[in-house]
């Protein structure tokens, strides 16, 4: 058993370059720089709305902190996903598009800001 694991690594680490040098296992940095390059091109073009802005939307309509954001590209359409904490722990995700700010869908338990909240902005749920 244990030559035949010996064996599998060997076969993998020896293919390991052409995988590299192919594309198929891309260094994480150079996959990152291009994330950010196509993320800077759509907001040039006016595909997607900043961050900063639909981050302080986020945070003024739902109650909680935002602990992640991501954002992709799903058939064609640019979407914002956010991670987002609230005071009871339990995590919830917003899904926008990207563009128009929009939500698309919601995963979890969503705790929405009551209007007068929402007046006073992010936090003053925290706050009281």
């Amino acid at each position: 058993m244990r030559r035949v694991f010996s064996a599998t690594c060997l076969a993998f680490l020896a293919g390991l370059p052409l995988l590299t040098a192919s594309g198929f296992l891309e260094p994480a940095a150079a996959q990152d720089r291009r994330d950010h390059e196509r993320a800077r091109a759509a907001l040039e073009a006016g595909q997607i709305r900043p961050l900063s802005e639909l981050l302080t939307e986020v945070e003024r309509r739902f109650r909680g902190r935002v602990i992640e954001a991501d954002l992709d590209r799903d058939d064609g359409q640019w979407l914002y996903e956010f991670k987002i904490l609230p005071p009871n722990g339990r995590v919830f995700r917003v899904e926008l598009d990207a563009q128009t700010g929009q939500v698309i869908r919601t995963f979890g338990s969503v705790q929405e800001r009551s209007a007068q909240e929402r007046a006073g902005g992010p936090g003053v749920a925290e706050r009281r």
